[in-house]
């Protein structure tokens, strides 16, 4: 399976503070690989540098083989970022965010239909999204942007804590979405402190805590090594 994206050594310091310590990790084409620890731990330090929101303070990252540093454009052209704090604006109705984020990416106006189309598939609030975004709970701004982030069809999305807040119902949709893209191509990275959430969702995960991965594997893998039920205990025994 080829590789779409390699982080090499990746440190991040904020004056005295380092938030990411040496981490390196691998992701494969057409995979969904998770970065989960608690809060704190440097994953969306580690996604705003893969997104080229911020520059690292060392390390490398390369996506399709091209370092990030050097080929910033290219990178921001074949992928979607979606930050935890995200938002859409609460005046405009759901189509119309959806329209206004479609012309941002798209070439042309036909390429801009075709975003829209996906996008309120993607969705899958119907009728909803004739209404102002300030009327929706926070799941359906939430399907609203991941459905923005995924319109494109990116050769990568990275999503930070893409159900954080959520209840049951909403967050296991969130994941059926996400599921269901990577089948059209898509390559998923992601950051979460659900670690059991996590566990059913990705195809390999990455412990992170304190700007150090301690341990990388599926979720069979890590279990069986560390004797385990579920990544949580899996975290607990790494970290002790």
């Amino acid at each position: 399976m080829d590789i779409i994206l390699q982080v090499e050594n990746l440190k991040k310091n904020y004056g005295k503070i380092t938030a990411l310590k040496g981490i390196s990790f691998e992701v494969k084409k057409g995979e969904i690989f998770a970065l989960i620890g608690p809060n704190g731990a440097g994953k969306t330090t580690a996604l705003r540098i893969i997104a080229t929101l911020i520059s690292p303070s060392e390390g490398k990252v390369f996506f399709r083989g091209r370092n990030i540093r050097e080929n910033p454009d290219f990178v921001r052209e074949n992928i979607s970022y979606l930050p935890e704090e995200a938002g859409a604006y609460k005046n405009m109705k759901g189509i119309d965010y959806l329209k206004f984020m479609a012309n941002f990416y798209a070439k042309d106006s036909r390429e801009a239909n075709t975003f829209i189309e996906r996008a309120v598939n993607i969705s899958g609030l119907g009728e909803r999204l004739n209404d102002k975004v300030g009327t929706y709970s926070k799941g359906m701004i939430r399907k609203l942007l991941i459905a923005r982030a995924l319109m494109t069809k990116p050769l990568l999305a990275i999503l930070d804590e893409p159900t954080s807040g959520l209840d049951v119902i909403n967050a296991l949709e969130i994941r059926e979405i996400i599921r269901e893209y990577v089948k059209e191509g898509t390559t998923v990275l992601l950051s979460s402190h659900n670690m059991l959430e996590i566990e059913f969702l990705s195809d390999r995960v990455a412990l992170i805590d304190n700007g150090r991965i301690l341990e990388i594997g599926t979720s069979e893998e890590l279990k069986n090594r560390y004797s385990s039920r579920n990544l949580e205990e899996v975290f607990r025994r790494v970290v002790q």
